[in-house]
C-alpha cells in the first residue's frame, strides 16, 4: 500500500468532546464499544473527513457536527477532523476537515485548499467519496445481498461513476450508418484473421510464459531451500553463540580456580619449605643430645674405672687386718644399740627428708616439662601468628583485588550511563536540529528566496576559531538568511499559521550591514589580530552582507588581555569590538562576557559538519559491529570481571573465615601458655617451703648424728686409740669422703643423663616428621588438584576453541548462503520481471484479441442492421445461399432472442450461413479500402439514386391543375429538406457523440465488471474456506450490459445451485462480503472501514470472515466496527469507545495494540501469528 490511515484526530466532532487523537490504527484495527457509546460517530467522522456531504452524516446542518450542538449547547465555534497518512519512508500526510459555523475548511498539510484540490488529493490516494469504495455503513451487507439484478447494475455505475452519463445516452440514441455489405464482410474478414494472428502469437506467448514461470518457480523453490538452510545457520549460530556465552563463565571459574589452587600450591610449599627446615633443625637437636649423652656415658665409665684403680690401690695400703674388722664391726654393733634411739629417730626424719626431697624432685620434673611443653606452645603460637600474619597480608591484597575490580566495572557502569546520556543528549539534539531542517527545507520548496541557515552556509579557516566565531554570531548562528523583506514575512507567517518555534531571518534587502574597514586588517600589535570576516569562509556569496551584518568588523585576537588591549587601548583612541580564541567577548560600549563552557558545547556545531559524513559512515559501522560487540566483548568483558569479583568474595570469605580460625587458635596457644606459667610459677612456692622445711629437719638430724658420734666415742675411745685415729668418724670419714665424692660423680652423672634423656624423651616426643608428612601430603593434593584445575581449564579453553572454530565456520557458511541468497534473489527479480513483461505482452496481444473480436461483434451488428433494413425496404439483394425470408424470420424472433448473449450470437451465426451475390458489384468498388473513399463513394451513389428519382417524377403524365400543388409541394419539399438536413446534422453530430460516450460507458462498465467478475470467486472460495464454493456473474444483456441487469449466484459449499434467495441468512452475508470485497479490489482505497458487517453471522463465519482479513492485512488495512469479541480478538489493535452519561453524550477513547499479547487460540484455528 502506498498509503497507511495511522491516525484519526477528532476535536469536538459529535460525541468526541475536545481533542482526541485514535492509533496507531493497524492493518486489521477493531472498534468496540456499547450501543450508543459513538461507533457511528466513529465512522461518520472518518467519512467527514472523505469529504462526505452533511446528508451522509445524520445532521442537518454543518455546525450540528459540533459537540454539544445536538442540545442546543456547542461548547465551541469548531469542529474538525483529521486523517493522518503514512506514505512512506517517514513522510506523512495530513487531511484536515475543519467546521467553522455553516461553513468547512480543508487543509492538506496544514495548508488550506478548496473541496475539489482536497477531493482530488484523495482520488490519488484511491479514495472514491462519491463511490464510497472505503467504507460499508451498518446494514449495508444484508442489502447488498437482497438486490435484484437491476439494482445490482445501479450500483455497479454508480461505482465506476457512468451513472451521471446515463441519461444522455436516451437522448442521443439514433439509427446506425448504414455500410456496404461487402466492406462489411471484408472488415469482418480481416478482422477475424487479425484476431486468430493474434490468437497464435498469444499461444506461443503464454509457453513461454509458462517456461519462464517454471525456471521462477524452480528458483523460488532453491531459494525457498536456501532461505530455510540459511535459517538454519541462523539458528545453529545462535545456539552455538549461547552455548559459548555459557561456557564462558565456566572457563573463567576454571581459570579462577587455577589461580587459587597455584597460589595454594605455592603457600602449601613454603610451609613444607618451612617444616622441613624445622625438622632438620629438630633431627640436628636429637643427634646433639644422642652424641652428648654418649659423651655424658663415656666419661662416667671413665669415672667408674678410675674408681675401680683407686680403690684397688688404696685397699691394697690401708687394709685393716681382720681382727680389727672384726672389732669394728662389733664395736659399731655396740654403737648401734646403744644409740638405737637415735637411729630410729634419724631414720623417720632421713624417710621424711627423703620424701620431701622426691617431692621436690618431682617439682622441678614437672617443671621441666611444664618448660618444655611451653616451649613447644612458643612454637605453635610462633607458626600460628606467622599464619595469621600471611592470612593479614593475602586478605588485604585480595581486599585490594577485590576493590580494583569493584572500582573497574564501576568505571565500566558509568561510562556507560555516561554513554548512553550523551547518546539521548545527541538523540534529543539531533531530533530538534532536524525538525529546525525540515522548516528550512519547507521554506525552500515553498518561497524562492530562501538561502539557509547561517552555521551552514559558513564555516571557520581554523578550528581554533570556532569558540570566537560562536561568541560574535551568537544567536545569528542559526538564523535564516532570505533575499527580501517580503520573503521573511511570508516565512515568519508561515511559521505563525503552522504553529511552530520563532525563527530569526537575515532578509539581505533590509539589513544594514556596515562596510568592511580595511584599515583593521593593518594592526601589527597584539601579533595575530585578524578581523574576524577574514576567518570565516561562506558560501555563496550572494550572503556576503549577512555576514558582515553578523561579524560587525569585530576583530579575533589570541588572549583575553590582546582583546582587551584591542577593544579600549588603540593608539587611535578608538574602540573596537574585540574576542579573544577563549570566547570572551570586548563591546566597545564596555560590555564584557565569557561563558566558555556554553561556548564550547555551541561551537562544536562548526566540528559536527566536518563529521556529519563521517557519522553515516560510523552508523553504519556502528550497526554493523554493535551486536558483535554487544554479545562477544563487553558482554564476555563484564562477565569476566563478575567471575574475577565473585571469586575474589569468595576466596577473601574463606580466607577471612581461616583467619578467625587461627586467630583463635592463637587465642587459645596464648591462654594455655599463660595457664602453664601460671602453673609453672606455684611451683616456686612449694619448692621454697619444701627446701626450708629440709633445711630445719637438715639441723635437726646434724643434732641427732652429734648425739649419736658422743655415743660412739665412747664405744671406739679404745679402738681410736689403737689405729690412731681421734674419733672413729675421722676413720670412717676418709673413707666415706672418697664414697661421697664418687656419690656425687655419679649423682652429677646421672643428673646429666637424666636431663639429657629427658629433653632427648621431649624432642622425640616432637613428631616434626608427621608435620613434614602432613605438609608433604598437603603439596601432592594441592598439586593434584593444580594439575585437575589446569585440564579442566585447558578442556574448557578447548571446548571454546573449538566452539568459536565452529562458531566462525557457521558463520562463514552463513555469509555464503546470504550470498547465494542475495545472487538467488537477483535472479528471482529477473526472472519475475521476465514473466512481467510477457505477462503485460499477453495482456497487450488479448486486449488486441479483445479489440479485434469487439470490432467483429460490432461489424456482425452493422451487417444485421443492413440485411434488416433492406427487408423492410423492400430492397431485394442477391444471394448465392439464403433468402430474404430468413432474415424476415429471424428479425421476427428478435425480441426473444435479445434476451440473453448466447441467442443473438447464435442469430448472428445463422446470418453468417446467408452468401451474397457481389457479381453485379462493380470491380471499382470492390477494390475500395479506405473507409472515407467508401462513405464518399457511398453518398455519390446515394445523390444518383436520388437524381434519378427527380427525373422519374417529373416524367410522369401531366395534371394541369396540379402546377399549384406542385408550387406548393415544391415549397413544403424546400422546407421539408431543409429541416430534413439539419436534422440529419444535428442526428449525425449527437450520432457521434453517442457513439463516443456508449463506447466509453460500456469501456469503463466492463473493465469494472470483468475485474470484479475474475477476482469475486476466489474472494468467495477464501472467504468459504472451502475450494468447492462457487461465486459468478453475469450480464444479462452482453451487448449493453448496463441497460439491464447484473446476475449473481453463489453455490455454498456442499450445497447445490439454488437461487440467492433461499441462501441462509449467514451464506448470503458471506456472498454479499466476497462481491464488496471484489468491489472494493477494483482501484482500492488504502482503506476499508466495515460497520457491524458480522451482526448476521454465527461463530464459525465470523471466523472464516476473521481469517480472510488477517490473511489479506498486508495488503489490505480494515477497521471494522464489531460487537462480538469472537470477531475483534483477532484484530491487531482495538479502538474502544465508551460513553460517559450526561446531558449530551462524551464518547471516551481507548485503544489497545494486541500485537504485544499473542492470542494462543489464533493459531489453533489456523491464523497466522501476531
Amino acid at each position: 500500500m502506498k498509503a497507511f490511515l495511522k491516525f484519526i484526530e477528532v476535536e469536538n466532532f459529535k460525541s468526541y468532546k475536545g481533542y482526541y487523537q485514535i492509533g496507531p490504527l493497524k492493518p486489521f484495527t477493531a472498534v468496540i464499544g456499547p450501543n450508543g457509546s459513538g461507533k457511528s460517530n466513529f465512522m461518520d467522522a472518518i467519512s467527514f473527513v472523505m469529504g462526505e456531504k452533511t446528508s451522509s452524516l445524520r445532521v442537518k446542518r454543518l455546525s450540528d457536527l459540533i459537540h454539544g450542538a445536538s442540545i442546543g449547547q456547542p461548547i465551541s465555534r469548531s469542529a474538525q477532523v483529521t486523517a493522518i497518512f503514512d506514505m512512506g519512508n517517514g513522510v506523512e500526510k495530513r487531511f484536515t476537515r475543519l467546521v467553522q459555523g455553516s461553513s468547512s475548511d480543508h487543509r492538506i498539510n496544514n495548508e488550506v485548499v478548496s473541496s475539489q484540490q482536497y477531493l482530488k488529493e484523495l482520488e490519488r490516494l484511491g479514495i472514491n467519496v462519491k463511490g464510497k469504495n472505503f467504507l460499508v455503513f451498518q446494514g449495508a451487507v444484508e442489502s447488498i445481498a437482497m438486490k435484484n439484478p437491476k439494482e445490482r447494475t445501479l450500483l455497479f455505475e454508480e461505482i465506476i461513476l457512468v451513472l451521471s452519463k446515463k441519461n444522455m445516452s436516451g437522448e442521443k440514441q439514433i439509427e446506425l450508418q448504414l455500410f456496404r455489405l461487402y466492406h462489411n464482410e471484408k472488415e469482418i474478414a480481416e478482422f477475424e484473421k487479425e484476431a486468430k494472428r493474434k490468437q497464435a502469437e498469444i499461444e506461443k506467448v503464454e509457453k513461454k510464459k509458462e517456461k519462464a514461470e517454471e525456471v521462477l518457480k524452480e528458483k523460488k523453490k532453491e531459494q525457498g531451500r536456501v532461505s530455510r538452510e540459511m535459517a538454519k545457520l541462523e539458528q545453529d549460530i545462535r545456539e552455538m553463540e549461547s552455548e559459548v556465552n555459557k561456557k564462558r563463565p565456566t572457563f573463567i571459574k576454571a581459570k579462577e580456580r587455577v589461580t587459587h589452587m597455584q597460589k595454594k600450591v605455592d603457600s602449601a610449599r613454603k610451609s613444607l619449605a618451612q617444616a622441613i627446615k624445622a625438622h632438620n633443625a629438630h633431627m640436628d637437636d636429637i643427634r646433639d643430645l644422642e652424641n652428648e649423652l654418649q659423651e655424658v656415658e663415656k666419661k662416667r665409665t671413665d669415672f667408674e674405672d678410675q674408681v675401680n684403680a683407686d680403690s684397688l690401690s688404696q685397699g691394697r695400703s690401708v687394709q685393716l687386718e681382720e681382727v680389727q674388722v672384726k672389732e669394728y664391726q662389733k664395736l659399731k654393733n655396740a654403737a648401734a644399740r646403744k644409740s638405737a634411739q637415735y637411729l630410729q629417730e634419724l631414720d623417720s626424719i632421713n624417710r621424711e627428708q627423703k620424701s620431701d626431697q622426691d617431692r621436690l624432685d618431682n617439682l622441678q620434673r614437672r617443671s621441666t616439662e611444664i618448660e618444655n611443653r611451653l616451649k613447644q606452645k612458643g612454637h605453635e603460637l610462633e607458626e600460628a601468628q606467622k599464619r595469621v600474619e600471611k592470612l593479614h597480608d593475602h586478605i588485604r591484597q585480595s581486599e585490594t583485588s577485590l576493590e580494583d575490580q569493584l572500582k573497574l566495572r564501576q568505571e565500566q557502569l558509568d561510562s556507560v550511563t555516561e554513554q548512553l546520556g550523551d547518546a539521548r543528549v545527541d538523540k534529543h539534539e539531533d531530533s530538534r536540529r532536524k525538525k529546525k531542517q525540515e522548516i528550512v527545507e519547507n521554506f525552500k520548496e515553498l518561497y524562492s528566496g530562501v538561502y539557509d541557515r547561517m552555521i551552514n552556509m559558513c564555516q571557520p579557516i581554523h578550528k581554533r576559531y570556532n569558540v570566537a566565531i560562536t561568541k560574535v554570531l551568537g544567536k545569528y548562528m542559526e538564523a535564516i538568511v532570505v533575499d527580501t523583506e517580503k520573503t521573511a514575512r511570508q516565512c515568519v507567517q508561515y511559521l505563525k499559521d503552522q504553529m511552530l518555534d520563532p525563527e530569526t531571518f537575515l532578509p539581505l534587502d533590509y539589513i544594514q550591514a556596515k562596510p568592511l574597514k580595511e584599515r583593521l586588517r593593518n594592526i601589527n600589535q597584539p601579533r595575530n589580530v585578524k578581523l574576524l570576516y577574514d576567518v570565516l569562509q561562506y558560501d555563496p556569496p550572494e550572503i556576503k552582507r549577512a555576514v558582515l551584518f553578523a561579524t560587525n568588523n569585530a576583530l579575533v585576537c589570541e588572549t583575553p588581555d590582546d582583546a582587551t588591549k584591542v577593544a579600549y587601548e588603540m593608539e587611535d583612541g578608538h574602540r573596537y569590538d574585540a574576542v579573544a580564541l577563549d570566547g570572551t567577548f570586548f563591546s566597545k560600549s564596555g560590555i564584557i562576557s565569557g561563558g566558555s563552557l556554553d561556548l564550547a558545547r555551541k561551537a562544536k556545531r562548526w566540528d559536527e559538519k566536518h563529521l556529519s559524513n563521517l557519522k553515516q559512515q560510523k552508523e553504519k559501522l556502528s550497526e554493523d559491529l554493535r551486536e558483535a560487540m554487544k554479545k562477544s566483548r563487553k558482554e564476555s568483558e563484564l562477565n569476566t570481571v563478575e567471575s574475577q569479583i565473585r571469586g575474589l568474595e569468595t576466596r577473601l570469605k574463606y580466607s577471612k573465615t581461616d583467619r578467625e580460625s587461627t586467630e583463635k587458635q592463637v587465642a587459645q596457644l596464648e591462654k594455655e601458655i599463660e595457664k602453664l606459667k601460671v602453673e609453672l610459677g606455684n611451683f616456686e612456692p612449694q619448692v621454697h617451703e619444701i627446701t626450708k622445711l629440709m633445711s630445719k629437719r637438715e639441723a635437726t638430724i646434724s643434732d641427732v648424728k652429734e648425739k649419736m658420734n658422743c655415743v660412739e666415742d665412747v664405744v671406739f675411745a679404745d679402738f681410736c686409740k689403737q689405729i690412731n685415729v681421734e674419733n672413729i668418724r675421722q676413720y670412717e670419714e676418709r673413707e666415706l669422703r672418697a664414697q661421697t665424692d664418687r656419690a656425687n660423680k655419679r649423682f652429677d652423672f646421672e643428673n646429666q643423663k637424666n636431663r639429657i634423656l629427658n629433653q632427648l624423651e621431649f624432642e622425640k616426643s616432637r613428631d616434626t616428621q608427621s608435620n613434614v608428612a602432613r605438609w608433604e601430603r598437603t603439596v601432592q593434593d594441592d598439586e593434584d588438584a593444580l594439575e585437575q584445575a589446569k585440564q579442566a581449564e585447558q578442556k574448557q579453553m578447548a571446548e571454546i576453541d573449538r566452539a568459536m572454530r565452529d562458531l566462525d565456520k557457521k558463520r562463514s557458511e552463513k555469509l555464503a548462503k546470504k550470498s547465494e541468497l542475495d545472487e538467488m534473489d537477483d535472479e528471482i527479480g529477473k526472472a519475475k520481471r521476465e514473466v512481467a513483461a510477457i505477462g503485460k505482452d499477453i495482456q497487450s496481444v488479448q486486449k488486441q484479441i479483445t479489440s479485434a473480436e469487439h470490432k467483429i461483434e460490432q461489424k456482425r451488428a452493422e451487417r444485421h442492421s443492413i440485411l434488416k433494413q433492406c427487408k423492410m425496404d423492400d430492397i431485394l439483394v442477391p444471394m448465392t445461399r439464403g433468402n430474404m425470408e430468413d432474415i424476415e424470420n429471424e428479425a421476427a424472433g428478435e425480441s426473444v432472442e435479445y434476451s440473453s448473449g448466447l441467442d443473438t450470437m447464435s442469430m448472428y451465426e445463422k446470418e453468417a450461413r446467408i452468401v451474397l451475390d457481389y457479381s453485379s458489384l462493380g470491380e471499382h468498388h470492390k477494390e475500395l479500402d479506405d473507409s472515407d473513399d467508401v462513405r464518399k463513394m457511398e453518398n455519390k451513389m446515394q445523390k444518383h439514386i436520388n437524381e434519378l428519382m427527380n427525373i422519374i417524377q417529373r416524367i410522369q403524365a401531366p395534371n394541369m391543375k396540379a402546377m399549384q400543388k406542385l408550387e406548393f409541394a415544391r415549397e413544403k419539399l424546400h422546407e421539408t429538406n431543409e429541416e430534413f438536413d439539419n436534422a440529419r446534422k444535428r442526428a449525425k453530430k449527437s450520432k457521434q457523440a453517442f457513439e463516443k460516450v456508449k463506447k466509453e460507458r460500456y469501456d469503463r462498465f466492463m473493465s469494472f465488471f470483468e475485474h470484479v467478475s475474475n477476482e469475486i470467486d476466489g474472494i468467495y472460495k477464501a472467504l468459504a474456506k472451502n475450494q468447492s464454493a462457487q461465486a459468478f456473474l453475469g450480464p444479462e444483456n452482453p451487448e449493453e450490459p448496463y441497460l439491464d441487469g447484473v446476475n449473481y449466484n453463489c453455490v455454498a459449499p456442499g450445497k447445490r445451485f439454488q437461487p440467492m434467495s433461499n441462501l441462509s441468512g449467514g451464506e448470503k452475508t458471506i456472498a454479499a462480503l466476497a462481491l464488496l470485497f471484489a468491489i472494493h479490489s477494483y482501484q482500492p482505497a488504502p482503506f476499508f472501514v466495515l460497520d457491524e458487517i458480522d451482526a448476521a453471522l454465527d461463530n464459525t463465519n465470523i471466523g472464516k470472515v476473521a481469517r480472510y482479513i488477517v490473511d489479506k492485512k498486508d495488503h489490505l488495512q480494515t477497521i471494522v466496527i464489531s460487537l462480538k469479541e469472537e470477531f475483534y480478538q483477532n484484530s491487531d489493535a482495538l479502538v474502544g469507545i465508551c460513553p460517559d452519561p450526561g446531558e449530551c453524550l462524551i464518547s471516551r477513547v481507548l485503544t489497545v495494540d494486541l500485537e504485544q499479547y499473542p492470542y494462543q487460540q489464533q493459531e489453533e484455528d489456523g491464523f497466522p501469528p501476531r
